[in-house]
């Protein structure tokens, strides 16, 4: 028998939770049609901060989990803070 990595959902993220993120995607999608693309971008940016507070403060407990708790922390709150850097730093220039 061969040695196989474990792929088991038991060591993964909750699906209740990522179905929630998914869906606040789909609502910034389509307030970004409708041509909120601030609103649309402040969705977008609260929910990585949020998966990554929560995986931060939860660690293993928490139901967002895609790497290690530092991985997934640094990149939720980075990727919330820069999508809202580079919005507010684009309307700057226009």
């Amino acid at each position: 028998m061969k040695n196989h990595p474990s792929v088991s959902e038991t060591n993964e993220g909750q699906p209740w939770f990522e179905w929630i993120v998914l869906a606040m995607v789909v609502v910034a999608v389509i307030v970004a049609f409708f041509g909120y693309t601030m609103a649309a971008t402040a969705v977008l940016a609260v929910t990585a901060i949020v998966t990554g507070v929560l995986r931060l403060v939860l660690r293993e407990r928490s139901p967002w989990k895609v790497r290690s708790v530092a991985f997934d922390s640094f990149i939720g709150i980075a990727l919330g803070v820069g999508l809202l850097v580079t919005y507010f730093s684009i309307s700057l220039i226009m």
